[in-house]
């Protein structure tokens, strides 16, 4: 696949009007079965699929199904590889192995309101990223590509540039 062909209307678009270049991702929760407090489904825009989710096992969960934390830690993953490989194939570089791991730490007694001091969320995550490629038994193109791929994650520059979140939750009455 030609990855600079594909993308080449996208950039003249993006430096003839900047502003359409500004992208606004959206999905919605709150569809699931309320009865059901362990069981989530979230719905992107974009897309017809709906993610399933749940409730960790360490804080009562069915273990049936992804919690968040494995959802943050997959859209990390699915951007690593997707980036990865479109730079690979922008390179003109032929991945014969790839694998991507990442990892997370939480204190599940945070969750569980169990003190002040046990912290609410993920406090470290390692991501570690092992490709293999074509011709290149010294490893020169391999880092290369993978220095390009860290740079344009975005997943990956949003977890460690961080970002502003703003949150709001309205509770009303039911009359």
């Amino acid at each position: 696949m030609d990855i600079r062909e594909r993308q080449a209307p996208l950039r003249e678009r993006y430096t003839n009007d900047p502003e359409t270049a500004i992208q606004r991702l959206s999905v919605h929760g709150g569809g699931a079965d309320l009865s059901d407090p362990l069981h989530v489904e979230i719905h992107p825009d974009r897309v017809v699929d709906v993610w399933r989710s749940g409730a960790h096992p360490a804080v009562g969960g069915d273990d049936d199904v992804p919690c968040s934390g494995d959802l943050l830690l997959g859209a990390l993953a699915a951007c690593q590889e997707v980036t990865l490989r479109m730079v690979a194939a922008n390179m003109g570089i032929a991945i014969t192995a790839l694998e991507i791991t990442v990892e997370a730490d939480w204190d599940a007694r945070g969750t569980l309101a169990m003190g002040r001091e046990f912290p609410v969320g993920i406090r470290k995550i390692r991501c570690s990223t092992d490709v293999t490629i074509a011709d290149d038994e010294r490893g020169e193109r391999a880092e290369r590509l993978l220095r390009s791929a860290e740079r344009y994650c975005v997943v990956l520059d949003t977890l460690r540039s961080g970002v502003d979140v703003d949150a709001e939750i309205t509770v009303r009455g039911a009359a």
